[in-house]
């Protein structure tokens, strides 16, 4: 669809009042309709958009009440943006059959790389849909006391080699991988993945390589470790968004687009003139 090796932006919007990040929501239609022309007026290639909070803490709340969160957002998307890009933040299979049958193709972004929905990998293959797998230990209620590795960059690699064999074998086509920054990792181990993402960069048996998405937009790593809140992160994350294009990533997963488009227009220019 649009998963290549040509970087690219992934504009974040949050349905959900239980987003760690105030600015990412958008709780009523007239929200989402301006956030999501302003994202993709500003550059954005994909919109990545979800109703269920997954963030540290959060408790997951039911189907019905996804769906109707995510309802008019789909039609939104089906009415004013019908062209566009955009990528479902799910774990549940159920919501990814739903939402097809509502508005066709898009991007499937799964924090759980199928494990907490033995159905979704089926569900991706059947539909014939590109899927972002994350890694992640535990749940967003537990994952914060589950960041014992013996080398972070190794075993989510592992991880990674088993997720591709399972998605293969059920049919899946468009894989990208998300080394999962700040789930079941502390701030150190976050660090050790983003200076090591060419280690992730694994074969696709076609001459190239799985593209890999970088979610570090505003995240705790990044505030906590300079003692502010999300609200001030920007400039932080927009250096660090650098970095994750010189080390390999294909698709940074962000709040604020501007920024970040920015930032790939400096990448460009720095891969072009070495």
């Amino acid at each position: 669809m649009i998963l290549n090796d040509v970087p690219k932006i992934m504009g974040i919007i949050n349905l959900s009042p239980d987003s760690f990040y105030s600015g990412s929501r958008c709780l009523t239609e007239g929200e989402f309709e301006e956030r999501y022309a302003l994202m993709l007026s500003q550059g954005a290639n994909i919109i990545d958009i979800g109703a269920c909070s997954t963030r540290p803490g959060s408790v997951s709340i039911s189907e019905e009440e996804e769906w109707e969160l995510l309802k008019p957002a789909l039609k939104k998307i089906l009415r004013v943006f019908p062209a566009s890009v955009f990528s479902l933040d799910t774990f549940r299979s159920s919501i990814v059959e739903r939402a097809y049958d509502f508005v066709g193709d898009f991007i499937i972004n799964d924090i759980s790389a199928g494990e907490d929905d033995k159905n979704m990998l089926q569900m991706a293959a059947k539909l014939e849909l590109p899927y972002i797998a994350m890694h992640k230990k535990g749940t967003p209620e537990t994952m914060q006391s589950l960041c014992q590795y013996q080398d972070v960059t190794i075993e989510v690699t592992d991880y990674f080699k088993s997720f591709i064999a399972k998605a293969k074998e059920a049919g899946i086509k468009e894989i990208v991988l998300d080394p999962g920054f700040g789930f079941a990792k502390n701030t150190s181990q976050n660090y050790t993945l983003l200076n090591n993402l060419s280690a992730l960069k694994l074969s696709n048996g076609e001459g190239g390589e799985y593209p890999i998405l970088v979610g570090i937009s505003r995240k705790s790593m990044i505030y906590k470790l300079l003692s502010i809140e999300p609200q001030e992160a920007l400039c932080a994350t927009t250096a660090l968004h650098l970095l994750a294009l010189l080390n390999g990533a294909n698709i940074l997963r962000v709040h604020d687009v501007k920024e970040a488009k920015e930032v790939l227009t400096l990448y460009e220019t720095i891969k072009k003139n070495t």
